[in-house]
């Protein structure tokens, strides 16, 4: 006789439930509150100060301010997203900056010499950021070079091949071309006062949450395990749908002829797209896997030299839309395009939460690592601040994200970092992310 046992949910209030609020229906992370928190704590720091130096208002969180933040740095934060799977593996990428520059001056000579459409141009481009991260990886996956070596070789190499190929000159790209990253979500002829389908885009991402949370709770008691109380699940879908509706709405009532940017669609996408590849695919589950234990996972039968090859090719593919993405802002490609991008995406990864010795890391952390460096960098210029202050902040932010974590481990407490990656997996299925990490 088969027995199943039906999670309980406890009555009342019980502070130690607060803890399960962004912990995807269960238990949740103190890292992750810390990430969110900083962020948080970050934007209203610097709206209080805009609001004690311009007057009235704040210049933080204003829709202008905020779709700056989003043309600016939505490049930053798609290398993050294929840096983290880099960084999980283990392997760090020092040419994502010059690659994206040598994307971008490819493409844009192909479109002024070869008379290329420009969607046959953008093609064109991710080919060449394959063809690229295709190199590196052999180096990387078949030769046994470190990756630290190869990309620091690409970086110098595909840096010159920039300069060499532009001649250090400024090559302008066509309007169609720079929708993709100055272009707005279009006008309905609807006479409302804010930009319609900003607003449905926002309406749509509530959907998805409320759709989630009772699909992870449903999971959950078909399973058997651990279930938030409905109060915690009801109050965090309610303060994300919030957070959602009031973005969305800043958004949409901007200056006439804007709305929530192209540039902010591509990332949300990309954001979607390799989510459900990390956490629920098996080619996700082996990266975290060789990253975690490259011979215990490879004994298991991942292959982790074709993991390898195909983690450094797909970095590259983002870092050749990101610097199309640029250029089309620019609407040129000029010498100095990508300098010092590598340093930005990494600093977001580990910020975001993942580990030096690899294995560990989401893409949703590094986004909110990504933000946090973004709203410093837009904050402190509101402030008047020079990239001098700027450089030196940033650099502080990153020593002591990432020395808390190191401190917890030295202290013989529980890694915060580790605590997300053990309660992030799913109960349903087996995960090779358990192997122990090699030291």
């Amino acid at each position: 006789m088969s027995t199943s046992t039906t999670p309980t949910e406890r009555r009342g209030f019980h502070f130690a439930d607060i803890r399960k609020m962004f912990g995807g229906g269960g238990t949740s992370s103190l890292r992750q509150f810390g990430i969110l928190g900083s962020l948080i704590v970050i934007i209203v720091l610097f709206e209080i100060l805009t609001l004690v130096r311009n007057g009235p208002n704040g210049a933080t969180l204003t829709p202008g301010n905020l779709i700056n933040v989003i043309n600016q740095y939505s490049f930053i934060l798609i290398l993050a997203i294929g840096m983290v799977m880099v960084i999980i593996m283990g392997h760090i990428d020092l040419s994502v900056g010059s690659v994206a520059a040598f994307v971008g001056i490819i493409v844009a000579k192909s479109m002024a010499d070869w008379d290329l459409p420009w969607p046959v141009a953008i093609l064109f481009g991710l080919l060449v950021g394959a063809l690229v991260g295709a190199w590196q990886g052999f180096w990387v996956a078949y030769v046994g070079v470190p990756a630290f070596i190869v990309t620091l070789a690409g970086m110098l190499f595909f840096r010159g091949a920039q300069q060499f190929i532009g001649d250090a000159q400024t090559i302008p790209v066509p309007k169609g071309f720079q929708i993709i990253g100055t272009g707005y979500l279009p006008e309905l002829d609807i006479p409302l006062n804010f930009n319609v389908l900003t607003m449905v885009l926002a309406l749509l991402g509530v959907g998805w949450v409320i759709f989630w949370e009772i699909r992870t709770r449903r999971i959950q008691r078909k399973m058997g395990s651990a279930m938030a109380p409905l109060w915690v699940s009801s109050t965090k879908v309610v303060l994300i749908s919030i957070v959602i509706l009031a973005a969305g709405w800043m958004f949409a009532t901007g200056r006439p002829g804007t709305s929530f940017p192209v540039p902010g669609l591509i990332l949300l996408a990309l954001v979607i797209l390799y989510s459900f590849v990390t956490n629920s695919t098996v080619f996700g589950r082996h990266i975290y896997a060789v990253g975690g234990n490259r011979q215990a996972a490879r004994l298991s039968g991942v292959k982790d030299r074709w993991i390898d090859f195909f983690v450094m090719m797909n970095m590259s593919m983002l870092a050749a839309l990101a610097g199309m993405i640029f250029v089309a802002r620019s609407q040129a490609s000029g010498p100095n395009d990508g300098t010092g991008w590598e340093l930005d995406a990494i600093a977001s990864v580990f910020i975001g939460g993942a580990a030096v010795a690899g294995g560990i890391g989401t893409v949703i952390g590094s986004i909110i690592g990504g933000l946090v460096m973004a709203f410093l960098n837009n904050g402190l210029a509101l402030l008047g601040q020079g990239a001098d202050v700027v450089s030196m902040i940033k650099g502080l932010v990153l020593l002591v994200a990432v020395g808390i974590d190191v401190w917890n481990k030295q202290q013989g407490r529980p890694s915060l970092i580790g605590f997300i990656m053990r309660k992030r997996n799913k109960p349903d299925a087996p995960n090779l992310t358990d192997f122990p990490q090699s030291k």
